[in-house]
C-alpha cells in the first residue's frame, strides 16, 4: 500500500495534489482526514519502530499550522465585520442629520410617495379591494421591462414599441371541443360572416403555443431555409413529412412542436395608446350610451358620403351639420400606427394565418373578416383554458404553466393591437354591427337575438374594435370607462340570456331561507321580462332559485373576463383568486369592478335598461323560443366529455361484431373503429366507405373528422384494441389504448387475448390532450420519432 505503479498515479498520490487546490476549500478537511487515516494504517502495518515517531511529529506540525490558519482567517472576518458595522452608523448618522436640517421638503416626498405608492404599489401587500382590473379607477400597475432572449441567434432584446419584432411559436387549428353541435356546416367559407359567435361554439379557432421565442428575422431565415430544404426532398423521397410546408407549418427550432404560424411578444396596447386618463368626471352608461350612438350615427352619415360620387356630397354634408357631433369628436383624424415595421408585418402575419387557418381560405390581409377572426381566437382560446381549469378545479389565477400564461398574455396583446394594420372604417364598422346588437339602431336590421350570441366573443370584440372609435375622440373619456360600460353592457345582457333560458323546477330547498335583497331585486326583474315577453315566460319560480341560476349561470363568463382583462391590462389577480375551494364569486365582483348584487346594473341605470331590454324581448327569435318553436343554450354550458366507454373490452367486441358496412348491404365490416368523441362507429380501412372529401378519396375515419372534430378525430379500432389520433389528411399515430389486462398491460393486436378491463387513468390522459388541443401535437412528436408512421396513407 501506498506504492505508485509506475505507469498510473495513485489514489494517494492524487488525493495529495488536491489537497492544495483552491477550489475545494469544503473538502479539504475530509482529504486531510483520508490522508491522516491512511497513514495510521499504513504505520501499523510496516509496524516498524524508527518511521512512526518521524510521521506523527510531521502530522502534529502540519495540525498546529492549520490551526493558525483558521484562526487567522477567523480574525480577519471579524475585524471586517466590526469595519462594515462602523460604517453603516456612520452613514445612518448622516441620513438623520440630512432629514433634520431638511424637514419640509422632505415632508412633501414623504406625502407624495404615500400617493404614488397607493396608485404604483403591484406588490401583493395591495389589498384586494385595491386591484381592479378594468374602468377609470383600473389599478395602475408600474410598466416593467421585459427582456427576452432569441432561442436562434441567442441574442438578449427588450421588448419595445419601435424595436424589432420577437415573436413565439404558435399553433392555429379549427376546434369542435366546447362545441354543443357539431352538425353545422360553413357552407360557403368565402361568403361566411362570422362576427357573431353563436353560443353553441359550434366551431372556433384555437390558438396555442410552446412559449418558445425568436427574433422575427431569424424566424423568417429559418422558415426559408425549412422550405428550400422541403423542395429538394420532395424531389428526392416523395414522402409526407409530419409538417405540411406548403400550409405554412414547420417544428419549434427548440422543442421540434408543430407550429404554423408566430405571435409578436408586445407591451400592453393600452401603455402605448392611451395616455388620457381623466378620473373626474366620466360620464354615466346612459349618457355613455348616448354619446356613442352619436358617434356611430356621425361615421355613418361619413362613410356614406364617402361612397356616394361627389354630386350628392353637398346634400350629405348639409346632415353631417344637421348631426350634433359629440365634443371633442374628430371622425376624419387617422392616428398614426406606432408600432414598428417589422412588428406591423409580424401583426399581419399572424392575423392572415388566423384567417387563413380558421375560414379554411386563401390568405388575404385585406379581407375585413381578419380582425373578426383575432378576437374570435383570442376569445375562444380564454374559453377553452377556462373550462379546463374548472374542469380540474383549479384555481382561475393559480400557476399556469408558463408556456400558456406567454401564449395568452401574447395573443390577447396581439389581438387589442390588431385594429393598428387594419382598415379604421373596416374595424369601426364591425364594432358598430356588434353595438347594433345590444343598443338598437335604424341602419342595422337583421342582426341575431341576444339568445344567438356568445356574450364573451361579443365582449372582446366590442372590447378590442372600440379603440378603433376612441381614438378620434378628444373629449377626455377614457378608453378605461367604455371598457367598463362595454362590459356592464354585455354582463346585463348575458344575465337576461341567463333568466331567459334557465329551467325553473322548484326544488323545495328555498323555502325556509328568507328572501335577500339580491332574491328580491332578481324577482322584480323576473316580472318586469314577463311584462315584455306578454307572460309567454314561465310561472315565477322564488327568488332564491332565480339568483342560484344568474349567479352559477355568470360564473364561466365572470372567470373568462377576468383573464382576458388581466392579461389585457396587466393587472396583476388578487391572492384570494388564486386558491381553488371556494367560488370567489365577489372577489371577481371587486376585480371587475361589479356590484356582487348584479342586479344593481339594472337598477342603476334604470331608464336605459327598459328600453334596452323592451328590444332584446320584442324580438321575433325570443318570442319563438318561448313559444317552444325552437331551442337556446342553457347556462352554465356543460364540459364536453368523450363517450362513456364500457368497463369490460368483450361488451365493445359485442358491439362491434353486429356492426355491419352502410354501403355493402349488410356485410360485417371488417375494420370496425369507434369515434371516441361522439361514439359513431365506422368502416374504416375499406374501399367501401371511401367518399371524396376536397377533391381526394378518403377513408370513413377521415371524413368523419371533417364532419365532427374540423380535422382531429380520436378512433378506438375496436378488432386491434388501438387508439388512432388523426389530423388532416397526412398525419397520424397510434396511442396506447385505455384497457389493459391483469398485469396492467396493453394488448395492441389482441394477441394474447387476456381480458381486459379499462383503465379511467389512460382514459382521463386522452380526454386531457383532447381538452388541451393537443392531439395534433402529440402525432407531430410521434412522426418525429419513429418514421415509419410518416410513410403511412393516412388519408385512407
Amino acid at each position: 500500500p501506498g506504492e505508485a505503479p509506475n505507469n498510473s498515479p495513485s489514489i494517494l498520490a492524487m488525493l495529495e495534489t488536491l489537497q492544495s487546490a483552491p477550489y475545494l476549500d469544503v473538502h479539504k478537511d475530509m482529504i486531510r482526514w483520508i490522508l491522516k487515516t491512511f497513514n495510521a494504517i499504513k504505520k501499523i502495518r510496516e509496524s516498524s519502530s524508527t518511521s512512526p515517531v518521524a510521521e506523527t511529529e510531521g502530522t502534529i506540525m502540519e495540525e498546529s499550522s492549520r490551526d493558525k490558519d483558521k484562526a487567522e482567517r477567523k480574525r480577519k472576518a471579524e475585524i471586517a465585520r466590526l469595519r462594515r458595522e462602523k460604517i453603516m452608523a456612520q452613514m445612518s448618522e448622516m441620513q438623520r442629520h440630512f432629514i433634520d436640517e431638511n424637514k419640509e421638503l422632505f415632508q412633501q416626498t414623504l406625502e407624495l410617495d404615500a400617493s404614488t405608492s397607493a396608485v404604483l404599489d403591484n406588490s401583493p401587500m395591495v389589498s384586494d379591494t385595491a386591484l381592479t382590473a378594468l374602468g377609470p379607477a383600473q389599478t395602475q400597475v408600474p410598466e416593467q421591462r421585459q427582456f427576452v432572449t432569441c432561442i436562434l441567434c441567442q441574442e438578449e432584446q427588450e421588448v419595445k414599441v419601435e424595436s424589432k419584432a420577437m415573436v413565439l411559436a404558435a399553433f392555429v387549428q379549427r376546434s369542435t371541443v366546447l362545441s354543443k353541435n357539431r352538425s353545422k356546416f360553413i357552407q360557403d367559407p368565402e361568403k361566411y360572416d362570422p362576427l357573431f359567435m353563436h353560443p353553441d361554439l359550434s366551431c372556433g379557432t384555437h390558438t396555442g403555443s410552446c412559449g418558445h421565442i425568436m427574433h422575427a428575422h431569424c424566424w423568417q431565415r429559418y422558415f426559408d431555409s425549412v422550405q428550400a430544404k422541403e423542395q429538394r426532398r420532395q424531389q428526392r423521397l416523395r414522402l409526407h413529412t409530419s409538417y405540411d410546408v406548403e400550409n405554412g407549418e414547420f417544428l419549434c427550432p427548440l422543442c421540434e412542436c408543430l407550429s404554423n404560424t408566430v405571435i409578436p411578444l408586445l407591451l400592453p396596447p393600452r401603455n402605448v395608446f392611451n395616455s388620457r386618463l381623466n378620473i373626474s368626471d366620466q360620464p354615466k352608461l346612459t349618457q355613455w350610451i348616448r354619446t356613442i350612438s352619436q358617434q356611430i350615427k356621425a361615421l355613418q352619415v361619413l362613410r356614406k358620403e364617402e361612397s356616394i360620387p361627389n354630386t350628392a356630397s353637398s346634400k350629405n354634408s348639409e346632415n353631417m351639420d344637421e348631426l350634433q357631433l359629440p365634443e371633442g369628436f374628430r371622425p376624419d383624424f387617422h392616428p398614426k400606427n406606432p408600432y414598428s415595421e417589422s412588428i406591423k408585418e409580424m401583426l399581419t402575419t399572424f392575423g392572415t394565418a388566423t384567417y387563413k387557418v380558421g375560414l379554411k381560405v386563401h390568405p388575404n390581409e385585406e379581407d375585413p373578416r381578419v380582425p373578426i377572426m383575432c378576437w374570435g381566437s383570442c376569445a375562444y382560446t380564454i374559453q377553452s383554458i377556462e373550462r379546463i381549469l374548472s374542469d380540474e378545479d383549479k384555481p382561475l389565477f393559480g400557476p399556469l404553466p408558463c408556456r400558456l400564461d406567454d401564449c395568452l398574455r401574447s395573443l390577447t396583446r396581439f389581438a387589442a393591437a390588431h385594429w393598428t394594420v387594419a382598415s379604421l372604417s373596416v374595424v369601426q364598422g364591425h364594432f358598430c354591427k356588434l353595438f347594433a346588437s345590444l343598443v338598437p339602431d335604424d341602419n342595422h336590421g337583421d342582426l341575431p337575438c341576444i339568445l344567438d350570441i356568445d356574450m364573451f366573443h361579443l365582449l372582446v370584440g366590442l372590447v378590442l374594435a372600440f379603440p378603433a372609435l376612441q381614438c378620434q375622440d378628444f373629449s377626455g373619456i377614457s378608453l378605461g370607462t367604455g371598457d367598463l360600460h362595454i362590459f356592464h353592457l354585455v354582463t346585463m345582457a348575458h344575465i337576461i340570456q341567463i333568466l331567459l333560458t334557465s329551467c325553473t323546477e322548484e326544488d323545495g330547498m328555498d323555502q325556509e331561507n328568507p328572501a335577500g335583497e339580491e332574491e328580491l331585486a332578481v324577482l322584480a326583474l323576473y316580472k318586469t321580462l314577463q311584462q315584455h315577453t306578454g307572460s309567454a315566460l314561465k310561472e315565477t319560480p322564488s327568488g332564491w332559485h332565480l339568483w342560484r341560476n344568474v349567479r352559477n349561470g355568470i360564473m364561466p363568463f365572470l372567470k373568462c373576463s377576468a383573464l382576458f382583462f388581466h392579461y389585457l391590462n396587466g393587472v396583476p389577480s388578487p391572492p384570494e383568486i388564486q386558491v381553488s375551494g371556494t367560488s370567489h364569486f365577489e372577489h371577481l365582483c371587486n376585480y371587475l369592478s361589479l356590484p356582487n348584487n348584479l342586479i344593481c346594473l339594472f337598477q342603476e341605470n334604470n331608464e336605459i335598461t327598459k328600453l334596452l331590454i323592451e328590444s332584446w324581448c320584442h324580438n321575433i327569435e325570443v318570442k319563438r323560443y318561448l313559444e317552444g318553436e325552437r331551442d337556446a343554450i342553457s347556462y352554465p354550458r356543460e364540459s364536453n366529455k368523450l363517450i362513456d366507454l364500457p368497463e369490460d373490452y368483450s361488451s365493445l367486441i359485442n358491439q362491434a361484431s353486429n356492426f355491419s358496412c352502410p354501403k355493402s348491404g349488410g356485410d360485417k365490416s371488417r375494420a370496425p373503429t369507434l369515434c371516441l368523441v361522439c361514439g359513431t362507429l365506422l368502416c374504416s380501412q375499406s374501399y367501401c366507405c371511401q367518399t371524396e372529401l376536397e377533391g381526394e378519396d378518403v377513408g370513413a375515419c377521415t371524413a368523419h373528422t371533417y364532419s365532427c372534430g374540423s380535422g382531429v378525430g380520436i378512433f378506438l379500432r375496436v378488432r386491434e384494441c388501438q387508439v388512432l389520433f388523426l389530423a388532416g389528411k397526412t398525419k397520424g399515430c397510434f396511442y396506447s389504448p385505455p384497457y389493459l389486462d391483469d398485469y396492467g398491460e396493453t394488448d395492441q393486436g389482441l394477441r394474447r387475448g387476456n381480458p381486459l378491463h379499462l383503465c379511467k387513468e389512460r382514459f382521463k390522459k386522452i380526454q386531457k390532450l383532447w381538452h388541451q388541443h393537443s392531439i395534433t401535437e402529440e402525432i407531430g412528436h410521434a412522426q418525429e420519432a419513429n418514421q415509419t408512421l410518416v410513410g403511412i396513407d393516412w388519408q385512407h
